[in-house]
């Protein structure tokens, strides 16, 4: 698949008529706890020659190239990806800390330089206790609950927990996450979710694991009351984003 990754690449930059700057890989597969028929959600980062910036025409900023039962590739132009890094944009953490990457450039390591630098504590746990709670109140309440979204609230938990305690981006890994901040009561039962949901297909639903479902109740009413008391910081200033944006073109 790298193979055909490495194609669809080139093939995009070609019809496109842009460069990618960064690609990786993102969802199941970065995290680590990819079931054997994951699909590849492939994430770029790319820039299109000077004169698209120029133009009085709004152009698009995101390029949906391919979504099938195998692929998923879509990437965001240059200028929306700084715009949301000075907001602190937790995605673009995470892409780039992604462990699988399918092409980066020296253009891309001047952002990555200074990318920690527009790191916001406050956002970054509110993003992922937001989604610790939607996914845990879809899917997760109910006597019979669909498995494998329980890495879906596990996971933004810890990344919450990683914050709090150190105060930068979370890695991608979940086993990382898991080896610094999971309690030990259970990890038993996360165990042996993660190995059903990485040799099954597709492991479907079951009864719902009180023993997580307690540590999670108890783990997001912990995080709310730190995010209160986490201070709010000043958004980092424009100047060193728009010198790096002027340098790639």
């Amino acid at each position: 698949m790298h193979y055909v990754i490495q194609n669809k690449l080139k093939e995009i930059e070609q019809k496109e008529n842009i460069k990618i700057l960064h690609c990786i890989e993102s969802g199941s597969r970065a995290w680590g706890f990819a079931s054997p028929d994951s699909d590849y959600d492939v994430r770029f980062i790319y820039v299109r020659p000077k004169e698209f910036y120029l133009k009085l025409e709004k152009i698009t900023d995101v390029i949906e190239w391919q979504l099938d039962d195998i692929l998923d590739i879509n990437g965001w132009d240059i200028q929306k990806t700084l715009r949301l890094l000075y907001k602190s944009n937790p995605t673009l953490f995470e892409w780039n800390g992604s462990p699988i990457v399918y092409k980066t450039t020296d253009e891309w390591h001047k952002v990555a330089e200074i990318i920690n630098r527009y790191f916001i504590k406050k956002s970054g746990v509110y993003h992922y206790l937001s989604t610790a709670k939607g996914n845990y109140r879809e899917y997760l309440k109910g006597e019979t609950v669909r498995l494998k979204k329980y890495f879906y609230v596990l996971r933004p938990i810890l990344a919450c927990r990683w914050i709090l305690a150190e105060g930068t981006p979370p890695p991608m890994l979940f086993s990382e996450l898991v080896e610094k901040y999971l309690d030990d009561g259970i990890r038993d039962d996360v165990d042996i979710l993660l190995k059903l949901k990485m040799q099954t297909p597709e492991i479907g639903t079951g009864k719902k694991m009180d023993n997580i479902n307690n540590y999670i109740e108890k783990s997001i009413s912990d995080i709310e009351k730190q995010l209160e008391n986490i201070p709010y910081e000043k958004e980092r200033n424009w100047e060193e984003l728009d010198k790096i944006f002027l340098s790639l073109l």
